[in-house]
C-alpha cells in the first residue's frame, strides 16, 4: 500500500490557456512532508509528490505566463520553510 503522503494531489484541471512549470525541490532532512503539504496549500499548485532519488519533490505550477510561474516561485516555493533550493522546469508551449 503507498502511504497517503505519496499520493498525488491534483487540484485543477488542465487549462491550455496557462502557462506550466514544474519545480524540482531539495529541502532539509526530515522536512518532506511538512514542505509537501505547504506547497498543495499554495494556489498556484496544481500537483505535488515527493520523491525519492536526487529531488526530494516535484511541484507542478500553472500561472498565466512564465514571468508568474518564475515570481510565484521565488515568492512563494523559495519562502516555505525547510526548502534548501528549487530547480524550475519550464513546459513548452507549442
Amino acid at each position: 500500500m503507498i502511504p497517503q503522503s505519496m499520493h498525488s494531489s491534483v487540484k485543477t484541471l488542465y487549462d491550455p490557456s496557462m502557462s506550466s512549470g514544474y519545480v524540482l525541490v531539495n529541502v532539509e532532512p526530515g522536512s518532506e512532508s511538512d514542505v509537501h503539504k505547504e506547497a498543495l496549500n499554495l494556489d498556484c499548485v496544481t500537483d505535488a509528490n515527493i520523491l525519492f532519488g536526487d529531488y526530494d519533490l516535484i511541484v507542478k505550477i500553472e500561472a498565466s505566463s512564465m514571468g508568474e510561474i518564475a515570481r510565484h516561485v521565488v515568492e512563494s516555493i523559495r519562502a516555505i520553510p525547510g526548502v534548501a533550493n528549487t530547480k524550475t522546469l519550464a513546459c513548452a508551449e507549442m
